[in-house]
C-alpha cells in the first residue's frame, strides 16, 4: 500500500510538473510572440471587410489571364496563375509566379517573371523556368499510376536569392502529381532548381540544387550545380544551403527528413523578419508563430497560433518596415478577402488592421481548387533588395487567375488631416496619386494622364466586361462638410461612372452617377433621380454639401439648380469619396459555393466592351 501510494505522488508529482512547464512555456509564448491587441475585426460580408484603407495604396494588376488573347496577357493563354514572389535588384523590381493551363496541380506547369523599373509599368512575362517532362514509365512512391506523357508541376515557396556577390538567381521547384488530387509538395517530387538572372535581361543555366531522395538522378534534364564552371553560381548555392531561414522556406517540397532543414514538420509559406535584439520572427500559414533567437537554427517553442490574429490557409507576410517599425500582410478571416495590412511598433504587438485590397473580379475561368479573393501575399524578403521609395511592395494573385502588386506607403495611416486640394494639373509630377487608392487594371486603367493640350487629369478607362477602375480619396472625418469636382466623360452613350460618398468603413450614403444614357442621376433609395443632363467632351463640375445631422445633402452641377436630397444610408460621418466605373459588386459572399474542378468559364470571357473613358480634373474638399 505504501509502495503504491509512493507511486501515485510520484505520478501527481511529475503531472504537476508537466502542467506547470506547459504553463511556463504558454506564458513565455506569450509574451515573447507577435500577437494582435488591436479591436478592428473585418467583417467577411463585405470584399472590403469595413476596413479603414491604409492611405495611398496603389493596387495593380499587371498580368490579366486570358485564355482568347494571350498576346494581352501571358503569351500562352494559361488561367491559373499564382504565387508570386518579388526582388528589388539592380534598380528593378522581379516577380516571378507559376502558371499552368487551367487548374492547380494539373500539368503542364511553368513559372513565367516579370520585371518593371518603377513597379507600375511591367514587361511581359517571360519563361524563367520551363515546361518539365518526366520520363514515360516513373512510378511514384506511394501513390498509384505509371507516367506516360506527363509534365512537372511547379511549386515554390522561395522565389529569390541574392548572393554575397550581389547576383540575384531565381528558384524553382519542380513537383510530380499524378492526377489531379495528388500533392506535388510532399517530398516526393524531382527537385529545386536555380539558374542567375543577369543585369541585361537574360538568364544563366539551370541546374538544381537540392534533389528529392526519391528522385532519380540520372534521368535528370538539368545538371546538378556542382557541375557548372561558373564559380559564382557554386559560391551561391553553397551560401543557400547554410542559411537555415532560406532553408526553412523549402520545407513543403523537400524530403520529410532532410538534414538541411531545421524545423522539419508541415509548417507551410514561412515568411520571417528580425527584431532589434537579433531574433527572428516566424510566421506561417494560419498565423501560426514562432521566435529563433540563433538565426532560425532552433525555435524558442513549437510555432502557435498568434494570439488575436485571423488567418485561414493562406499566407501571411511579415517584415520591418523603412520607418523602423514592422507589418504584417494577409487575409483577416477564413476566407481569401480582404488584404489587409497590420502594424507594429515593436514587432510583436500589432494594433490595427487596414484595407490594401477590398475587390473581389469575378472568376472567369474555371480551374482545380481555384479560390476567390486577394491571396498569397509576398513581399520583398530582408536580404533581396530594398526599393528607394521607401514603401512595402507586395505581389500576390487574385482568383489565383491574376496578377497583382501593391505599394503601401510608409509611414501607414489611415487618418488624412488636412483638407483635399487636388487639382491635379497644379500638382508635382509622379506625386499627384500620393494620396489616392487605385485600383489600376490592364483593362480598366487609373492613371494621371497628359493631354494634348499638356495638362494633367486623372484618367479612368474601361473596356473590361468584367471588372472596373476605381479611386478613392481619403479625406478629414467630417459630419457637415462641402466637396467639389470636376469631370469631364469622353461619351455618354457607354460606360459608367459612380461617384460615392463614405463613412470610414465604406460605407455609402451618397451615390451620384454619370450613367449610359448622358444623364448625371443620384441614388434616391432603390430609385434614381435625375440632377442633369451631360454630354461627351465638356466639363462638369458638381458642388456637393452634406450634412449627418439632417442626412440630407444638396447637389449642383455647373451654374445649375442647387437641389436637395436625402441620404440613401445613415452615416456617423464622411471619410472617403470614391469614383468607380462600374457597378457595385456583392458576389462572392460567404455563402457562396466553394470553386471545384466542375466550376465553368463565366461567358464571354475574351470579350471586350467599348472603352468608356472619364477625366477627373480635380477634388477640393473643406469641412463646413
Amino acid at each position: 500500500m505504501i509502495l503504491f501510494q509512493n507511486i501515485k505522488s510520484n505520478i501527481a508529482t511529475a503531472t504537476t510538473i508537466l502542467l506547470t512547464c506547459g504553463a511556463i512555456q504558454s506564458v513565455v509564448a506569450q509574451n515573447d510572440t507577435v500577437k494582435y491587441v488591436g479591436k478592428t475585426l473585418s467583417n467577411i460580408d463585405y470584399h472590403h471587410g469595413q476596413l479603414s484603407p491604409a492611405v495611398g495604396v496603389h493596387a495593380t494588376q499587371i498580368m490579366r489571364a486570358s485564355r482568347e488573347h494571350p498576346e494581352k496577357a501571358d503569351g500562352f493563354g494559361w488561367t491559373y496563375n499564382h504565387q508570386p514572389m518579388m526582388a528589388y535588384w539592380n534598380n528593378t523590381f522581379y516577380l516571378h509566379y507559376l502558371s499552368d493551363p487551367s487548374g492547380e496541380h494539373i500539368p503542364p506547369s511553368q513559372t513565367l517573371i516579370m520585371t518593371s523599373k518603377d513597379g507600375n509599368i511591367w514587361t511581359k512575362p517571360k519563361v524563367i523556368f520551363p515546361i518539365y517532362r518526366i520520363p514515360d514509365g516513373w512510378k511514384k512512391e506511394g501513390v498509384e499510376g505509371v507516367a506516360k506523357n506527363l509534365d512537372a508541376i511547379m511549386h515554390q515557396r522561395m522565389g529569390f536569392y541574392t548572393s554575397s556577390d550581389k547576383k540575384l538567381y531565381a528558384l524553382g521547384y519542380y513537383g510530380i502529381a499524378m492526377d489531379e488530387k495528388d500533392d506535388p509538395n510532399d517530398g516526393k517530387g524531382i527537385g529545386r532548381v536555380i539558374r542567375e538572372i543577369k543585369k541585361d535581361g537574360s538568364f544563366g543555366p539551370i541546374y538544381f540544387i537540392r534533389y528529392n531522395k526519391t528522385w532519380d538522378k540520372s534521368k535528370s534534364a538539368f545538371p546538378f550545380y556542382t557541375q557548372s564552371n561558373d564559380k559564382y553560381l557554386k559560391k551561391a548555392c553553397a551560401e543557400i544551403l547554410s542559411k537555415p531561414l532560406v532553408l526553412q522556406q523549402w520545407v513543403e517540397e523537400a524530403d520529410r527528413d532532410d538534414e538541411l532543414i531545421p524545423l522539419q514538420k508541415p509548417y507551410k509559406a514561412f515568411s520571417y523578419y528580425h527584431l532589434p535584439n537579433g531574433n527572428v520572427v516566424g510566421l506561417w500559414k494560419h498565423a501560426l508563430t514562432s521566435v529563433s533567437k540563433d538565426g532560425g537554427k532552433t525555435w524558442g517553442y513549437t510555432p502557435l497560433r498568434a494570439p488575436g490574429f485571423v488567418n485561414s490557409n493562406a499566407k501571411i507576410w511579415g517584415q520591418k518596415t523603412s520607418d523602423n517599425r514592422y507589418a504584417t500582410l494577409y487575409n483577416p478571416s477564413e476566407y481569401r478577402w480582404p488584404l489587409a495590412i497590420s502594424t507594429s511598433d515593436d514587432g510583436l504587438n500589432y494594433k490595427d488592421l487596414l484595407l490594401v485590397h477590398g475587390e473581389i473580379s469575378p472568376m472567369r475561368y474555371g480551374g482545380n481548387y481555384k479560390s476567390a479573393g486577394p491571396q498569397y501575399v509576398r513581399g520583398i524578403t530582408e536580404d533581396n533588395g530594398t526599393p528607394p521609395d521607401g514603401k512595402i511592395w507586395v505581389g500576390y494573385s487574385v482568383n489565383k487567375e491574376d496578377i497583382w502588386v501593391a505599394s503601401i506607403p510608409v509611414p501607414v495611416t489611415s487618418v488624412v488631416k488636412e483638407n483635399v486640394n487636388d487639382v491635379f494639373n497644379n500638382l508635382a509630377n509622379g506625386e499627384e496619386l500620393k494620396m489616392w487608392n487605385t485600383y489600376d487594371l490592364s483593362w480598366a486603367s487609373a492613371k494621371i494622364e497628359k493631354k494634348a493640350d499638356g495638362v494633367k487629369w486623372l484618367t479612368l478607362r474601361d473596356h473590361d466586361m468584367f471588372d472596373y477602375s476605381r479611386v478613392e480619396r481619403v479625406i478629414p472625418f467630417a459630419q457637415k462638410m462641402e466637396a467639389t469636382f470636376t469631370v469631364k466623360p469622353e461619351q455618354n452613350n457607354h460606360g459608367v461612372l459612380q461617384v460615392e460618398f463614405q463613412n470610414r468603413q465604406g460605407l455609402p450614403a451618397v451615390r451620384l452617377v454619370f450613367d449610359s444614357n448622358g444623364e448625371i442621376t443620384a441614388k434616391n433609395g432603390a430609385r434614381s433621380g435625375g440632377v442633369a443632363k451631360y454630354e461627351a467632351g465638356k466639363e462638369y463640375t458638381v458642388t456637393v454639401k452634406l450634412d449627418v445631422k439632417t442626412r440630407s445633402y444638396t447637389v449642383k452641377v455647373n451654374d445649375g439648380k442647387e437641389s436637395t436630397r436625402i441620404f440613401y444610408a445613415p452615416v456617423d460621418g464622411f471619410e472617403r469619396i470614391m469614383f468607380r466605373t462600374g457597378e457595385q459588386r456583392y458576389n462572392p459572399n460567404p455563402d457562396t459555393a466553394p470553386d471545384t474542378e466542375d466550376y465553368d468559364d463565366l461567358k464571354n470571357t475574351g470579350m471586350e466592351i467599348p472603352d468608356a473613358v472619364f477625366n477627373i480634373k480635380s477634388l477640393v474638399t473643406k469641412k463646413l
